[in-house]
């Protein structure tokens, strides 16, 4: 299934930890657009749907629905903190190709 990095966990967990409402976990999902064909998104989620995949990490549920489940198999998602900006970087081993931005791919 697809694997949060350390810095990733340690993300999610402060946006977690600052969120207003309680927050059953972070949806990782693919869907269609971008400069690729399909792009992941990601949000918190109050509550898991009845069939989401649930992948737990320390402090940190992802949630995975039936649809994106086997479009994120060996996906590593890492948390990239430097000069050039921040933010979660998608690594797709699957991707038939993917666009420069990182956050488009095509199957």
């Amino acid at each position: 299934m697809i694997h949060l990095t350390d810095n990733a966990v340690s993300a999610v967990r402060r946006f977690i930890d600052s969120a207003e409402k309680p927050i059953a976990g972070l949806r990782i999902k693919v869907e269609s657009g971008g400069c690729s064909g399909l792009q992941y998104g990601m949000r918190l989620e109050e509550a898991a749907a009845q069939d989401d995949e649930v992948v737990e990490f320390p402090g940190v549920k992802v949630l995975v629905d039936p649809s994106s489940a086997p479009l994120l198999l060996g996906v590593t998602v890492d948390f990239l903190d430097g000069l050039e900006g921040s933010g979660f970087k998608f690594e797709n081993p699957n991707a038939a190709g993917a666009c420069g931005c990182g956050k488009s791919f095509s199957g």
